[in-house]
């Protein structure tokens, strides 16, 4: 019994660099190019190497596509390195809730290299020397309202004590223009407080919010906001820490650690200003968007929101079964797809599918406790699953190049990167 005391907790990494590599290069870098241009402001800032936080102000109301369009451009940009790729931390809403992840897709966010938000977790990433992607208003700035774009929620004082206590740098990212991914959505908050208690879900912006409980794929959809990325100059929170008289970083004085996240919050604000000022006065930029659209022949239903459901699941599913005999089975195999098009019957033909459907296109015949694995739902603490080293990170890099462009056929459901825990 004392030696299994003595043991150490079994390492667990579930981000798969080869089927990341594989979504954004067949799916997502359509979507991204062609729908949303996205441009990237003072990359040189950012450095290939962390410890380094790059704290980012959130779109209002919306799916977060501007984080993931950030993450997958950086990521390209780095040669899809999987020691390069960006930890991002979320909120456990986005796994648990099933349509709170991309059209469904089990375990999403972690696959795609993202981590618990927990304080301990943000703690031993910036220790291991992570570079970790962080939106300090929290799910307050995707529940504002378009009525409140580009005006910051309250900031948490998380980011500012551990950065802080760990001598790391702070990035400021000014996203410019996702907030007009959804024009039309306003909070009720009565109405986001029953959305909270009976489906787990933060918010229901209205009017578009309704939009997405009559047809599911519209739950998704985002307008072709011309997102641009502005990497500020970096942050030391341990000087503005000092300069508030903070000394124990232990025991910090909570509400000294307030002030500073306040005065970091108004200094990004400004700035915030003038880059909307600078940037976002064409929000949609229609002279880009109608030859960039125009570019995508051939491919523009990926392209289109109404295709992302499709092009997203399929993909997904293609990894855990064969090839299909010939179009039309490519078609009937995928039948419960209709659901994200059909009005009010869709969610729950989707459910039922879910259910009654077996694996790659639903959990029959899977146990609770496995099921509720493979989709994620479950709270990923650091200190009793901790991540691998780094250099088992370096090993998978050989295999996501090598798996880069080969064909969709057979594969794995996972890679051994991306095993479920017990």
């Amino acid at each position: 019994m004392a030696e299994q005391d003595n043991e150490l907790p079994e390492p667990w990494e579930p981000f798969d660099p080869v089927y990341l590599r594989g979504l954004i290069e067949r799916v997502f870098e359509p979507i991204s190019t062609h729908w949303f241009r996205p441009v990237l402001v003072n990359p040189e800032r950012i450095p290939r190497d962390g410890p380094v936080v790059i704290a980012a102000n959130h779109s209002g109301n919306a799916f977060p596509y501007d984080a993931m369009v950030f993450d997958g451009l950086l990521w390209q940009r780095d040669g899809f390195d999987p020691l390069a790729k960006l930890r991002s931390v979320f909120e456990k809403e986005l796994s648990f809730t099933w349509w709170m992840r991309p059209f469904g897709i089990d375990d999403f966010w972690r696959r795609g290299g993202g981590v618990d938000m927990l304080f301990d977790n943000f703690e031993r990433l910036l220790a291991r020397g992570e570079r970790v992607l962080y939106f300090p208003e929290g799910v307050p700035g995707i529940g504002k309202g378009f009525h409140r774009r580009y005006q910051l929620q309250r900031f948490s004082t998380s980011f500012v004590l551990l950065a802080a206590r760990q001598r790391v740098p702070v990035l400021p990212l000014y996203i410019v223009n996702a907030e007009w991914v959804a024009p039309v959505g306003y909070p009720v908050r009565p109405l986001d407080a029953l959305m909270q208690r009976l489906f787990t879900v933060p918010f229901l912006p209205l009017p578009i919010g309704l939009a997405g409980v009559i047809f599911p794929f519209a739950w998704y959809l985002a307008f072709p906001a011309h997102m641009t990325f502005v990497i500020g100059e970096p942050l030391d929170m341990a000087a503005l820490v000092a300069a508030e008289g903070i000394t124990d970083l232990e025991q910090p004085d909570r509400e000294a650690l307030r002030r500073v996240a306040e005065k970091v919050r108004r200094s990004f604000q400004a700035e915030l200003d003038r880059e909307v000022a600078k940037f976002g006065s064409a929000p949609y930029d229609g002279q880009s968007l109608w030859p960039s659209l125009r570019a995508a022949r051939g491919r523009l239903w990926r392209v289109l929101p109404t295709g992302w459901p499709v092009s997203f699941i399929v993909h997904e599913r293609n990894l855990r079964r064969p090839p299909a005999r010939n179009r039309l089975h490519a078609v009937l195999r995928d039948w419960d797809l209709i659901g994200f098009y059909l009005p009010l019957v869709g969610w729950p033909l989707l459910s039922l599918a879910r259910r009654l459907r077996r694996p790659p296109y639903g959990y029959r015949g899977m146990d609770r406790a496995a099921a509720r694995r493979q989709r994620g739902e479950l709270i990923w603490r650091l200190a009793e699953r901790p991540l691998p080293s780094r250099a088992h990170l370096d090993g998978a890099a050989s295999g996501a190049a090598g798996a880069a462009g080969a064909a969709t056929g057979v594969a794995p459901s996972r890679t051994p990167a991306a095993s479920a825990p017990p």
